[in-house]
């Protein structure tokens, strides 16, 4: 089946297990005039209260003393990044062998900033403390993504946390939060973002994922950091005439998801156990620490993309957009986050549809 055809079936579904329902451009632009004040005047290169006052706002939140927007979080981690290091007179920087810096951003870090990047760990467990002791060389700064997105959405105990910043601070190793799901990650630990954001010196938070803004990041941290921030943001061509779309739009991602990030989670652990109970399923980790996971099929790759399809055919329900190799002999897997979509699933209709899912695919 082609592209175009998978991509038709796709947009006449009306139900998804991952993430939000699907909306529109048309959709997202109306629904943002909407949101709108009239006499809301646009910002102009990083200037006007529409930017300023919602820089306040997500300052406020995370605790720290101020913050810029960016058009990206890439932006922000590599500045946040190239700051430390220069203050901290060391190019090198530590963090998971995952980090999005070192396997989605074609090693920008080391060909933009000249910093050497130290990985930590292995790639399919969380670092430790043990792990940070072990790097011999002078570090300028340690980054820590909390939940660690490819590997399940796994999150360090909050002793485990507080044990590494406390270490790294001792040290005067700067501490730099990649919090680009660090929404999700509050109903784990049970404290304020403030609270959980105390623990680092920079922190850089996301508004496209789990809140559905169109684009755009935050990084938080103190004045004279986030002062040095918005010369970086230049240099990178980061300061655009007007950022307002973007602004408005995560605004209204954190009113409408923000305080639903606890249902999404627990409706995470309640798919979890629901898929576990399948002997085809691996669930990573489980029970999920956020809302989400990596799930782990136990069949041929083709067949089961196609029974999906099948299935989204008949029922307009789209169960996932696709499916990777794994590590493990004989399985496939593919990322769940759970959003608003889910919460309209029942765990008893999504069993179903998963038990639909393996009986087609082994009848081809």
């Amino acid at each position: 089946m082609d592209e175009q055809e998978v991509d038709r079936i796709y947009r006449d579904c009306t139900r998804f297990l991952t993430h939000h329902y699907r909306k529109t451009p048309q959709q997202v632009l109306s629904e943002l005039a909407e949101f709108t004040a009239p006499e809301l005047r646009a910002d102009r290169y990083g200037q006007g209260e529409v930017i300023s006052g919602f820089e306040q706002q997500i300052a406020e939140l995370l605790g720290k003393d101020a913050a810029v927007f960016m058009p990206s979080g890439t932006m922000c981690q590599q500045i946040a990044l190239r700051i430390w290091s220069e203050r901290r007179s060391s190019p090198n920087v530590a963090f998971h062998p995952t980090c999005h810096l070192e396997i989605h951003e074609q090693r920008a870090y080391q060909r933009l900033h000249h910093l050497n990047g130290i990985l930590l760990g292995e790639p399919q467990r969380l670092f430790t403390l043990e792990d940070v002791k072990k790097v011999a060389e002078p570090l300028a700064a340690l980054l820590i993504e909390l939940p660690q997105r490819e590997i399940g959405g796994q999150l360090p105990a909050w002793e485990d946390l507080t044990a590494i910043s406390g270490w790294a601070r001792e040290r005067g190793i700067a501490l730099h939060l990649d919090g680009a799901r660090l929404w999700e990650c509050q109903p784990f630990y049970g404290r304020a973002y403030a609270e959980i954001a105390a623990l680092f010196d920079t922190v850089y938070v996301s508004f496209y994922k789990i809140l559905g803004g169109i684009a755009g990041a935050i990084l938080a941290g103190p004045a004279d950091v986030i002062a040095e921030a918005r010369i970086w943001q230049r240099r990178h061509g980061g300061n655009l005439v007007q950022l307002f779309p973007y602004v408005l739009s995560a605004r209204k991602g954190l009113q409408d998801h923000l305080g639903r990030i606890r249902q999404y989670c627990d409706k995470a652990g309640e798919v979890a156990a629901t898929l576990a109970q399948f002997p085809q399923i691996e669930v990573m980790p489980n029970p999920p620490q956020t809302n989400m996971m990596h799930l782990f099929l136990r069949g041929d790759r083709e067949k089961l993309a196609s029974a999906a399809l099948a299935i989204a055919q008949e029922t307009r329900i789209w169960l996932f957009s696709s499916l990777a190799p794994t590590g493990i002999p004989g399985y496939v897997g593919f990322e769940l986050t759970i959003g608003e979509a889910a919460l309209d699933l029942s765990n008893e209709e999504i069993a179903s549809l998963f038990e639909t899912l393996f009986a087609r695919s082994e009848e081809q």
